[in-house]
């Protein structure tokens, strides 16, 4: 689809996501290789932005998992529908003696029996989740398995089989393969260490906060009626919070909402006032609000690594 490292990154720009060089090799790299994509890295960071980010730039539906605490194969490969099986069970019963009568023997009858019973355990009833709606789809998708490190190990050792053959096995069925092959992203915040054999069969990338001009550049994009000098001002507040030893640090996403937030209140400027009626939008801990106010106001320029308030204005 895509022929050069620019053409990536130019088609992901299109949908709002500036991806630096190393992101836009390893996702070239990711497509061409047809293998899944393991992208680690802070919260807010961009990583399930991502995966949308590349949908829409390859015009492919996005498909995506959720995944936390206790997340098991059924909830995110299939179920059976089973109010159409009950519906389906009564209908048999009403049918049965009409369904035997032509039988000869009791074999022939058990024949008959066992035939109506694959199709208790067939598509028809099949209700697919995430994962086997990726495999199934009548075009090429983009699986998100988003937060896998919330997932268990278990869970994570299910994922194997359809991140290396792209196919999964259903008792009742048999092996399902993939109609075509997904391109698959994985997400994680690193809240625990994943297995080896879900790294060896992933291409890997870590996405970090992004540069001041990088970051700059995101604000411009996503938020266009902010003024230049107050994008500038913006970025650099929240550059100088990531240095501060903060519970936790502002993510990017939270910074657009900053802005917004600036352009809603019809700012100008950033004042101290502003700042600090504003702090909760980015910071989402009181700890982490006290300690900024203080460094706005000079009060503990000692104890944190920010930037004086002064360099704010």
């Amino acid at each position: 689809m895509f022929d050069d490292l620019q053409q990536v990154g130019d088609a992901l720009r299109s949908q709002q996501y500036i991806a630096t060089d190393e992101i836009s090799t390893v996702v070239f790299l990711a497509e061409k290789l047809g293998k899944p994509l393991l992208v680690e890295g802070p919260a807010g960071v961009g990583k399930t932005e991502l995966a949308k980010a590349w949908s829409g730039a390859s015009d492919k539906p996005l498909i995506r998992l959720q995944c936390y605490e206790g997340l098991d194969e059924n909830k995110a490969l299939y179920e059976w529908e089973y109010a159409k099986q009950m519906l389906y069970t009564q209908l048999l019963r009403d049918k049965l003696s009409d369904l035997l009568a032509a039988a000869d023997t009791l074999r022939a009858a058990a024949d008959r029996l066992g035939e109506e019973d694959d199709v208790f355990f067939s598509e028809r009833f099949l209700l697919a989740r995430p994962l086997l709606a990726a495999l199934l789809s009548d075009e090429p998708a983009v699986l998100l398995i988003d937060e896998i490190d919330r997932a268990d190990a278990e869970f994570e050792a299910f994922l194997l089989e359809i991140l290396s053959d792209f196919q999964v096995s259903i008792p009742e069925l048999g092996t399902v393969s993939a109609l075509h092959h997904p391109s698959v992203v994985l997400t994680s915040n690193n809240t625990r260490e994943l297995s080896e054999a879900l790294k060896r069969r992933c291409l890997y990338l870590f996405v970090d906060y992004p540069s001041h001009e990088a970051e700059l550049s995101i604000v411009k994009m996503r938020v266009p009626e902010l003024n230049d000098k107050l994008a500038r001002q913006t970025v650099d507040v929240v550059q100088s919070m990531r240095r501060m030893d903060l519970k936790k640090n502002p993510s990017v996403s939270e910074t657009i909402d900053w802005a917004k937030a600036l352009v809603t209140l019809n700012a100008d400027s950033l004042d101290q006032k502003t700042l600090e009626t504003t702090l909760t939008v980015l910071l989402k801990h009181e700890s982490d609000v006290q300690k900024a106010r203080r460094n706005i106001r000079g009060d503990d320029r000692t104890e944190s690594r920010g930037r004086p308030r002064s360099e704010w204005n």
